[in-house]
């Protein structure tokens, strides 16, 4: 089993933490920030992996960024 979490924007805007292949949310939280921290608090040791939401010069949306 990977050691990654995920966060992802929802389209409602909030952002979910999940593990890669899970139907469900780790959790749900309003921000991006707290759903990162979340995540850290849920388990410290894995790589996070953040949906990027907008373009930048680094990259676009669908693509994913470290917190």
């Amino acid at each position: 089993m990977s050691n990654n979490l995920y966060v992802e924007q929802r389209p409602d805007g909030s952002y979910t933490v999940r593990k890669p292949g899970a139907e469900r949310a780790s959790a749900v939280e309003p921000t991006q920030r707290q759903a990162i921290d979340r995540a850290r608090q849920l388990n410290p040791d894995p790589a996070i992996h953040v949906e990027r939401v907008r373009n930048t010069s680094g990259g676009s949306p669908d693509k994913w960024r470290k917190p």
